[in-house]
């Protein structure tokens, strides 16, 4: 039976569309967020990198990273207004969240680098696009839902 192994809760700054989570130790990356992002993208995979387009321009998201030991069940894809899977190879299994700057939060997939699956879905884009035309900066009305697992699961 697949078991949850690690739940987070955060609240991510959003700005110009986007936001990442990147290898903790981004040094070694050749691609560092957020050169080479792609606007309109929702989902884009690099080395050691996850890009992600938001509807909205600058405000905070509510983000839900789980961390499963095998492919979870229970996705409902009605929850979701837009939802994406891809697979990021990372060396260490530790990614930081990054707006223009890298947050003070930290993201432990496992205790080792490798392959990890990841499941992305997030709602609230429409009202959030909308919001922060109108209104300017808002807090959590997209919310974003990240889960991963081992690819070999």
């Amino acid at each position: 039976m697949v078991q949850l192994q690690r739940r987070q809760e955060l609240q991510v700054r959003v700005e110009y569309h986007s936001f990442a989570l990147q290898e903790s130790d981004d040094a070694s990356l050749s691609l560092p967020y957020p050169d080479g992002s792609e606007f309109g993208k929702y989902l884009n995979v690099f080395p050691g990198r996850l890009d992600f387009y938001s509807a909205g321009h600058t405000h905070t998201a509510a983000v839900t990273v789980e961390v499963w030991d095998g492919p979870p069940a229970g996705w409902s894809e009605a929850d979701w207004e837009e939802q994406e899977e891809g697979v990021l190879e990372t060396a260490e299994g530790e990614l930081a969240v990054w707006g223009m700057e890298r947050s003070d939060d930290i993201v432990l997939l496992g205790d080792a680098g490798g392959l990890w699956r990841v499941r992305v879905g997030s709602a609230g884009r429409a009202v959030v696009g909308q919001l922060t035309e109108d209104v300017g900066v808002v807090h959590g009305v997209e919310r974003w839902l990240m889960q991963f697992w081992p690819e070999q699961a």
